[in-house]
Protein backbone atom coordinates (compact mmCIF):
# COMPACT_ATOMS: atom_id res chain seq x y z
CA UNK A 1 0.00 0.00 0.00
CA UNK A 2 3.06 2.34 0.86
CA UNK A 3 4.73 1.63 -2.03
CA UNK A 4 1.47 2.05 -4.47
CA UNK A 5 0.96 5.67 -3.30
CA UNK A 6 4.03 6.63 -4.33
CA UNK A 7 2.95 6.04 -8.34
CA UNK A 8 0.05 8.95 -7.12
CA UNK A 9 2.22 10.83 -5.59
CA UNK A 10 4.94 11.05 -8.45
CA UNK A 11 3.24 12.39 -10.85
CA UNK A 12 -0.03 13.99 -9.29
CA UNK A 13 2.55 16.23 -7.96
CA UNK A 14 4.73 17.26 -11.22
CA UNK A 15 2.70 19.02 -14.09
CA UNK A 16 1.42 18.74 -17.93
CA UNK A 17 -0.19 15.90 -19.52
CA UNK A 18 -1.81 16.67 -22.95
CA UNK A 19 -4.89 13.76 -23.67
CA UNK A 20 -4.35 14.91 -27.70
CA UNK A 21 -6.46 18.12 -27.91
CA UNK A 22 -5.85 21.16 -26.28
CA UNK A 23 -7.23 20.78 -23.10
CA UNK A 24 -5.92 23.95 -21.19
CA UNK A 25 -5.89 27.54 -21.82
CA UNK A 26 -2.01 28.04 -20.76
CA UNK A 27 1.42 28.02 -22.33
CA UNK A 28 1.87 24.15 -21.74
CA UNK A 29 0.67 23.49 -24.99
CA UNK A 30 3.60 25.40 -26.92
CA UNK A 31 6.56 23.88 -24.51
CA UNK A 32 8.59 21.29 -26.08
CA UNK A 33 8.97 17.71 -25.37
CA UNK A 34 13.03 18.67 -24.20
CA UNK A 35 11.63 21.79 -21.70
CA UNK A 36 9.08 19.29 -19.94
CA UNK A 37 11.42 16.51 -19.29
CA UNK A 38 14.23 19.27 -17.80
CA UNK A 39 11.13 20.41 -15.72
CA UNK A 40 10.71 16.67 -14.75
CA UNK A 41 13.67 15.80 -14.21
CA UNK A 42 13.94 19.01 -11.65
CA UNK A 43 12.02 17.49 -9.50
CA UNK A 44 14.31 14.69 -8.30
CA UNK A 45 14.98 16.10 -5.01
CA UNK A 46 10.74 16.27 -4.18
CA UNK A 47 10.31 12.79 -5.45
CA UNK A 48 13.13 11.58 -3.27
CA UNK A 49 11.57 13.36 -0.42
CA UNK A 50 8.19 12.25 -1.00
CA UNK A 51 9.97 8.52 -0.97
CA UNK A 52 11.52 9.34 2.14
CA UNK A 53 8.67 10.21 3.99
CA UNK A 54 6.78 7.81 3.10
CA UNK A 55 8.61 4.68 2.92
CA UNK A 56 10.89 5.40 5.54
CA UNK A 57 10.28 8.23 7.61
CA UNK A 58 7.08 9.10 9.77
CA UNK A 59 4.34 8.53 7.77
CA UNK A 60 5.57 4.54 7.13
CA UNK A 61 2.64 2.31 7.39
CA UNK A 62 0.16 5.58 8.29
CA UNK A 63 -2.39 4.82 5.56
CA UNK A 64 -2.27 0.98 6.59
CA UNK A 65 -3.65 1.76 10.14
CA UNK A 66 -5.63 5.00 9.16
CA UNK A 67 -7.38 2.34 7.06
CA UNK A 68 -7.07 -0.29 9.46
CA UNK A 69 -8.71 1.64 12.20
CA UNK A 70 -11.82 2.82 9.82
CA UNK A 71 -12.82 -0.81 8.57
CA UNK A 72 -12.17 -1.71 12.07
CA UNK A 73 -14.52 0.33 13.37
CA UNK A 74 -17.32 0.46 11.06
CA UNK A 75 -17.13 -3.15 9.24
CA UNK A 76 -18.93 -3.69 5.67
CA UNK A 77 -20.11 -0.35 3.93
CA UNK A 78 -22.72 -1.45 1.53
CA UNK A 79 -24.73 1.17 -0.41
CA UNK A 80 -27.66 2.83 1.06
CA UNK A 81 -26.70 1.33 4.75
CA UNK A 82 -26.25 3.40 7.76
CA UNK A 83 -22.37 2.02 7.66
CA UNK A 84 -21.32 3.51 4.82
CA UNK A 85 -22.71 7.04 5.74
CA UNK A 86 -21.59 6.70 9.20
CA UNK A 87 -17.81 6.09 7.26
CA UNK A 88 -18.30 8.59 5.15
CA UNK A 89 -19.35 11.31 8.40
CA UNK A 90 -15.94 9.76 9.82
CA UNK A 91 -13.90 10.40 6.44
CA UNK A 92 -15.22 13.99 6.31
CA UNK A 93 -13.58 14.79 9.89
CA UNK A 94 -10.75 12.80 9.10
CA UNK A 95 -9.67 15.13 6.02
CA UNK A 96 -10.78 18.14 8.21
CA UNK A 97 -8.62 17.36 10.64
CA UNK A 98 -5.73 16.18 8.24
CA UNK A 99 -5.85 20.31 7.02
CA UNK A 100 -6.52 19.85 3.91
CA UNK A 101 -8.51 22.18 1.77
CA UNK A 102 -12.25 22.84 0.30
CA UNK A 103 -13.38 19.34 2.64
CA UNK A 104 -16.93 19.08 1.81
CA UNK A 105 -19.91 16.42 0.83
CA UNK A 106 -21.33 16.17 -2.64
CA UNK A 107 -25.46 14.82 -2.64
CA UNK A 108 -25.76 11.83 -4.53
CA UNK A 109 -28.90 9.73 -4.35
CA UNK A 110 -27.77 5.83 -4.31
CA UNK A 111 -29.55 2.31 -4.31
CA UNK A 112 -30.31 0.79 -1.35
CA UNK A 113 -30.37 -3.58 -1.43
CA UNK A 114 -30.33 -5.80 1.26
CA UNK A 115 -29.45 -9.18 1.02
CA UNK A 116 -31.56 -10.88 4.02
CA UNK A 117 -31.72 -14.73 4.86
CA UNK A 118 -30.68 -17.17 1.93
CA UNK A 119 -30.16 -20.52 0.91
CA UNK A 120 -29.90 -22.80 -1.46
CA UNK A 121 -30.12 -26.74 -0.80
CA UNK A 122 -29.84 -29.64 -3.76
CA UNK A 123 -32.60 -31.87 -2.80
CA UNK A 124 -31.83 -34.39 -6.22
CA UNK A 125 -30.23 -36.73 -6.84
CA UNK A 126 -28.73 -35.99 -3.24
CA UNK A 127 -29.08 -33.75 -0.11
CA UNK A 128 -26.72 -31.42 -0.43
CA UNK A 129 -26.33 -27.54 1.61
CA UNK A 130 -24.48 -25.11 -1.03
CA UNK A 131 -23.00 -21.81 -0.33
CA UNK A 132 -24.35 -19.17 -2.13
CA UNK A 133 -24.45 -15.30 -2.35
CA UNK A 134 -26.94 -13.22 -3.65
CA UNK A 135 -26.21 -11.01 -6.29
CA UNK A 136 -27.10 -7.41 -5.75
CA UNK A 137 -30.07 -5.62 -6.75
CA UNK A 138 -31.37 -9.08 -6.87
CA UNK A 139 -35.17 -9.69 -6.48
CA UNK A 140 -36.61 -12.13 -3.35
CA UNK A 141 -37.96 -15.62 -3.93
CA UNK A 142 -41.42 -16.10 -2.31
CA UNK A 143 -40.66 -17.05 1.24
CA UNK A 144 -41.58 -20.72 0.43
CA UNK A 145 -38.52 -20.15 -1.86
CA UNK A 146 -38.09 -21.98 -5.76
CA UNK A 147 -37.70 -25.63 -6.08
CA UNK A 148 -37.12 -26.61 -9.55
CA UNK A 149 -35.06 -28.45 -11.58
CA UNK A 150 -31.12 -27.67 -12.87
CA UNK A 151 -29.91 -26.65 -16.17
CA UNK A 152 -26.58 -26.27 -16.49
CA UNK A 153 -24.94 -24.87 -19.81
CA UNK A 154 -21.56 -23.09 -19.83
CA UNK A 155 -22.00 -20.10 -21.80
CA UNK A 156 -24.73 -17.97 -23.21
CA UNK A 157 -24.14 -19.35 -26.37
CA UNK A 158 -24.87 -22.92 -25.24
CA UNK A 159 -27.86 -21.39 -23.29
CA UNK A 160 -29.28 -20.04 -26.63
CA UNK A 161 -28.97 -23.77 -28.34
CA UNK A 162 -30.94 -25.30 -25.46
CA UNK A 163 -33.24 -22.10 -24.51
CA UNK A 164 -36.57 -25.21 -24.93
CA UNK A 165 -34.81 -27.28 -21.95
CA UNK A 166 -34.60 -23.82 -19.63
CA UNK A 167 -38.23 -22.52 -19.48
CA UNK A 168 -39.29 -23.78 -15.79
CA UNK A 169 -36.11 -24.45 -14.70
CA UNK A 170 -32.66 -22.93 -12.76
CA UNK A 171 -30.13 -21.88 -15.07
CA UNK A 172 -26.27 -22.74 -13.36
CA UNK A 173 -23.83 -21.38 -15.37
CA UNK A 174 -20.50 -23.03 -15.64
CA UNK A 175 -18.61 -20.70 -17.41
CA UNK A 176 -14.83 -21.03 -17.64
CA UNK A 177 -12.87 -18.39 -15.47
CA UNK A 178 -11.09 -16.95 -18.58
CA UNK A 179 -10.27 -13.29 -17.02
CA UNK A 180 -12.13 -11.03 -14.90
CA UNK A 181 -13.47 -8.46 -17.83
CA UNK A 182 -14.60 -11.20 -20.02
CA UNK A 183 -16.25 -13.99 -17.29
CA UNK A 184 -17.72 -11.25 -14.94
CA UNK A 185 -20.47 -10.84 -17.83
CA UNK A 186 -21.99 -14.19 -16.66
CA UNK A 187 -22.37 -12.15 -13.24
CA UNK A 188 -23.94 -9.13 -14.90
CA UNK A 189 -26.29 -10.35 -17.49
CA UNK A 190 -27.13 -13.88 -16.18
CA UNK A 191 -30.08 -13.39 -14.81
CA UNK A 192 -31.27 -11.35 -18.01
CA UNK A 193 -30.18 -14.10 -20.50
CA UNK A 194 -32.13 -16.70 -18.34
CA UNK A 195 -35.05 -15.01 -17.89
CA UNK A 196 -35.03 -14.64 -21.36
CA UNK A 197 -35.82 -18.24 -21.80
CA UNK A 198 -38.30 -18.92 -19.37
CA UNK A 199 -36.00 -19.44 -16.65
CA UNK A 200 -36.97 -19.32 -12.63
CA UNK A 201 -33.60 -18.52 -11.36
CA UNK A 202 -30.15 -18.42 -12.07
CA UNK A 203 -26.55 -19.18 -10.25
CA UNK A 204 -23.26 -18.26 -11.66
CA UNK A 205 -20.06 -20.12 -10.68
CA UNK A 206 -17.98 -17.56 -8.73
CA UNK A 207 -15.64 -15.18 -10.80
CA UNK A 208 -12.69 -16.42 -9.72
CA UNK A 209 -9.44 -18.33 -10.87
CA UNK A 210 -8.99 -19.53 -7.59
CA UNK A 211 -11.98 -21.33 -4.72
CA UNK A 212 -11.58 -22.67 -1.15
CA UNK A 213 -15.27 -23.16 -1.14
CA UNK A 214 -15.76 -19.58 -1.86
CA UNK A 215 -18.56 -17.70 -3.85
CA UNK A 216 -18.63 -13.97 -4.78
CA UNK A 217 -21.05 -11.28 -4.59
CA UNK A 218 -21.45 -8.59 -6.49
CA UNK A 219 -23.59 -6.02 -8.62
CA UNK A 220 -26.07 -7.68 -11.62
CA UNK A 221 -28.03 -5.67 -13.62
CA UNK A 222 -31.55 -6.14 -14.70
CA UNK A 223 -33.08 -4.96 -18.47
CA UNK A 224 -36.12 -3.27 -19.20
CA UNK A 225 -38.92 -5.77 -21.15
CA UNK A 226 -37.01 -8.79 -19.36
CA UNK A 227 -38.82 -10.70 -16.55
CA UNK A 228 -36.82 -9.97 -12.86
CA UNK A 229 -35.53 -13.40 -11.49
CA UNK A 230 -33.43 -14.07 -8.39
CA UNK A 231 -29.31 -14.81 -9.04
CA UNK A 232 -27.21 -15.79 -6.74
CA UNK A 233 -23.48 -16.78 -6.96
CA UNK A 234 -22.21 -20.53 -5.81
CA UNK A 235 -18.61 -22.16 -5.57
CA UNK A 236 -16.45 -23.19 -8.21
CA UNK A 237 -16.62 -26.61 -6.89
CA UNK A 238 -20.45 -26.78 -6.74
CA UNK A 239 -21.00 -25.69 -10.39
CA UNK A 240 -18.19 -28.76 -11.30
CA UNK A 241 -20.01 -30.86 -9.61
CA UNK A 242 -23.26 -30.46 -11.04
CA UNK A 243 -21.59 -30.09 -14.42
CA UNK A 244 -20.52 -33.41 -14.35
CA UNK A 245 -24.00 -34.61 -12.68
CA UNK A 246 -25.30 -33.01 -15.51
CA UNK A 247 -23.37 -35.15 -17.80
CA UNK A 248 -24.01 -38.40 -16.29
CA UNK A 249 -27.90 -37.63 -16.97
CA UNK A 250 -28.79 -37.16 -13.26
CA UNK A 251 -31.96 -35.13 -12.68
CA UNK A 252 -30.56 -31.69 -10.46
CA UNK A 253 -33.30 -30.12 -8.07
CA UNK A 254 -32.54 -27.07 -6.05
CA UNK A 255 -34.88 -25.38 -3.51
CA UNK A 256 -33.52 -21.56 -3.44
CA UNK A 257 -34.88 -19.29 -0.89
CA UNK A 258 -33.52 -15.25 -0.83
CA UNK A 259 -34.60 -12.75 1.00
CA UNK A 260 -33.36 -9.84 -1.03
CA UNK A 261 -35.12 -6.99 -1.08
CA UNK A 262 -34.61 -3.50 -2.78
CA UNK A 263 -35.98 0.03 -1.41
CA UNK A 264 -36.23 3.58 -2.44
CA UNK A 265 -32.70 4.77 -3.40
CA UNK A 266 -30.79 6.58 -0.02
CA UNK A 267 -29.22 9.97 0.47
CA UNK A 268 -25.59 9.83 0.22
CA UNK A 269 -22.24 11.81 -0.55
CA UNK A 270 -19.23 11.75 -2.07
CA UNK A 271 -16.63 12.86 -0.02
CA UNK A 272 -13.67 15.78 -1.79
CA UNK A 273 -10.78 17.20 -0.30
CA UNK A 274 -8.02 19.53 -1.90
CA UNK A 275 -4.43 20.86 -2.23
CA UNK A 276 -4.93 23.62 -4.19
CA UNK A 277 -2.64 24.84 -6.61
CA UNK A 278 -0.35 27.26 -7.07
CA UNK A 279 -0.36 28.41 -10.33
CA UNK A 280 -3.65 27.28 -12.29
CA UNK A 281 -5.91 26.75 -9.14
CA UNK A 282 -8.98 26.02 -11.23
CA UNK A 283 -6.86 22.97 -13.21
CA UNK A 284 -8.24 19.53 -11.17
CA UNK A 285 -5.80 16.53 -10.98
CA UNK A 286 -8.13 14.13 -9.46
CA UNK A 287 -7.39 10.99 -7.86
CA UNK A 288 -9.56 8.97 -6.13
CA UNK A 289 -10.94 5.50 -4.69
CA UNK A 290 -14.20 4.32 -2.99
CA UNK A 291 -15.62 3.81 0.25
CA UNK A 292 -18.33 1.35 0.08
CA UNK A 293 -17.91 -2.49 -0.03
CA UNK A 294 -20.07 -5.01 0.01
CA UNK A 295 -21.93 -6.51 3.08
CA UNK A 296 -19.55 -10.02 3.21
CA UNK A 297 -16.52 -8.65 4.38
CA UNK A 298 -14.84 -4.71 5.54
CA UNK A 299 -13.77 -3.83 2.21
CA UNK A 300 -10.48 -3.36 3.34
CA UNK A 301 -9.19 -4.29 -0.33
CA UNK A 302 -12.36 -3.23 -1.78
CA UNK A 303 -11.70 -0.38 -2.13
CA UNK A 304 -10.39 0.49 1.71
CA UNK A 305 -7.13 0.76 0.19
CA UNK A 306 -7.72 2.49 -2.73
CA UNK A 307 -9.73 5.32 -1.20
CA UNK A 308 -7.28 5.64 1.66
CA UNK A 309 -3.41 6.04 -0.35
CA UNK A 310 -5.47 8.44 -2.93
CA UNK A 311 -5.66 10.36 0.58
CA UNK A 312 -2.00 9.67 1.92
CA UNK A 313 -0.73 11.16 -1.47
CA UNK A 314 -2.13 14.69 -0.27
CA UNK A 315 -0.90 14.00 3.38
CA UNK A 316 2.29 13.52 1.81
CA UNK A 317 2.42 16.82 -0.14
CA UNK A 318 1.06 18.24 2.58
CA UNK A 319 3.25 17.13 5.50
CA UNK A 320 6.05 18.17 2.93
CA UNK A 321 4.79 21.83 2.86
CA UNK A 322 4.51 21.28 -1.78
CA UNK A 323 2.34 23.31 -3.53
CA UNK A 324 1.50 21.60 -6.89
CA UNK A 325 0.86 23.72 -9.59
CA UNK A 326 -2.54 22.34 -10.52
CA UNK A 327 -5.43 21.48 -7.83
CA UNK A 328 -4.90 18.50 -6.49
CA UNK A 329 -8.76 17.05 -5.66
CA UNK A 330 -9.19 13.54 -3.68
CA UNK A 331 -12.86 12.27 -3.88
CA UNK A 332 -13.78 9.12 -2.09
CA UNK A 333 -16.97 7.73 -4.14
CA UNK A 334 -20.22 6.10 -2.50
CA UNK A 335 -21.54 3.42 -4.47
CA UNK A 336 -19.08 2.64 -6.91
CA UNK A 337 -20.05 -1.63 -6.59
CA UNK A 338 -23.63 -0.47 -8.08
CA UNK A 339 -21.80 0.50 -11.28
CA UNK A 340 -20.22 3.77 -9.95
CA UNK A 341 -23.51 5.81 -9.14
CA UNK A 342 -21.47 8.32 -7.32
CA UNK A 343 -18.95 9.22 -9.52
CA UNK A 344 -21.55 9.26 -12.35
CA UNK A 345 -23.77 12.07 -10.50
CA UNK A 346 -20.55 13.24 -9.85
CA UNK A 347 -19.17 13.65 -13.91
CA UNK A 348 -23.09 15.23 -14.47
CA UNK A 349 -22.55 18.06 -12.06
CA UNK A 350 -18.95 18.70 -12.92
CA UNK A 351 -18.72 17.61 -16.62
CA UNK A 352 -19.37 21.58 -17.75
CA UNK A 353 -15.53 22.36 -16.93
CA UNK A 354 -14.06 19.44 -18.22
CA UNK A 355 -11.44 21.25 -20.08
CA UNK A 356 -9.58 22.04 -16.58
CA UNK A 357 -9.31 18.35 -15.47
CA UNK A 358 -5.86 17.53 -16.80
CA UNK A 359 -6.02 13.69 -15.17
CA UNK A 360 -8.15 11.61 -13.50
CA UNK A 361 -6.61 8.59 -11.22
CA UNK A 362 -8.63 5.74 -9.51
CA UNK A 363 -6.89 2.90 -7.19
CA UNK A 364 -9.50 -0.42 -7.45
CA UNK A 365 -7.04 -2.98 -8.36
CA UNK A 366 -5.98 -4.02 -4.64
CA UNK A 367 -3.16 -2.79 -2.77
CA UNK A 368 -0.42 -5.24 -3.81
CA UNK A 369 3.75 -4.41 -4.43
CA UNK A 370 3.28 -2.12 -7.43
CA UNK A 371 5.51 -2.54 -10.42
CA UNK A 372 4.23 0.64 -12.13
CA UNK A 373 0.76 2.71 -13.67
CA UNK A 374 -1.89 1.46 -15.99
CA UNK A 375 -2.06 4.37 -18.26
CA UNK A 376 -4.58 6.14 -21.13
CA UNK A 377 -4.25 8.57 -23.11
CA UNK A 378 -2.28 10.25 -26.48
CA UNK A 379 1.61 9.00 -26.72
CA UNK A 380 2.77 12.09 -26.22
CA UNK A 381 1.31 12.01 -22.68
CA UNK A 382 2.62 8.74 -22.24
CA UNK A 383 6.12 9.97 -23.19
CA UNK A 384 5.54 12.36 -19.81
CA UNK A 385 4.30 10.09 -17.64
CA UNK A 386 7.25 7.91 -18.21
CA UNK A 387 9.31 10.55 -17.62
CA UNK A 388 7.82 10.92 -14.58
CA UNK A 389 7.85 7.51 -13.47
CA UNK A 390 11.43 7.70 -13.72
CA UNK A 391 11.54 9.54 -10.47
CA UNK A 392 10.39 6.78 -8.92
CA UNK A 393 13.52 4.79 -9.50
CA UNK A 394 14.98 4.36 -5.99
CA UNK A 395 11.81 2.16 -5.13
CA UNK A 396 11.77 0.36 -8.46
CA UNK A 397 8.23 1.60 -9.88
CA UNK A 398 8.51 2.92 -13.12
CA UNK A 399 6.64 0.73 -15.42
CA UNK A 400 3.64 2.51 -17.73
CA UNK A 401 1.47 -0.31 -18.69
CA UNK A 402 -1.89 0.59 -21.16
CA UNK A 403 -5.11 0.49 -20.60
CA UNK A 404 -5.46 2.40 -17.38
CA UNK A 405 -9.34 2.69 -16.20
CA UNK A 406 -12.10 2.19 -13.31
CA UNK A 407 -15.57 2.89 -13.23
CA UNK A 408 -15.50 5.66 -11.43
CA UNK A 409 -13.16 7.33 -14.08
CA UNK A 410 -14.17 5.69 -16.91
CA UNK A 411 -16.65 8.27 -17.86
CA UNK A 412 -13.82 11.50 -18.00
CA UNK A 413 -11.61 9.12 -20.07
CA UNK A 414 -14.06 8.60 -22.59
CA UNK A 415 -14.35 11.77 -23.05
CA UNK A 416 -10.86 12.85 -23.79
CA UNK A 417 -9.36 13.08 -19.87
CA UNK A 418 -5.77 11.15 -19.91
CA UNK A 419 -6.27 8.50 -17.20
CA UNK A 420 -4.76 6.42 -14.69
Amino acid sequence: MKFLLLTFVGVVHLLSLSSGKTIYKNDISQRSFQEIKEEIASYGDVAKAIINLAVYGKAQNRSYERLALLVDTVGPRPSGSKSLEKAIQIMHQNLQEDGLENVHLEPVKIPHWERGEESAVMLEPRIHKMAILGLGSSIGTPPEGITAEVLVVTSFEELQRRAPEARGKIVVYNQPYVNYSKTVQYRVQGSVEAAKVGAVASLIRSVTSFSIYSPHTGIQEYQDGVPKIPTACITVEDAEMMSRMASRGNRIVIQLKMGAKNYPDADSFNTVAEIIGSKYPEQVVLVSGHLDSWDVGQGAMDDGGGAFISWEALSLIKDLGLRPKRTLRLVLWTAEEQGGIGAFQYYQLHKANISNYSLVMESDLGTFLPSGLQFTGSEKARTIVEEVMSLLQPVNITQVFRAGEGTDINFWIQAGVPGI
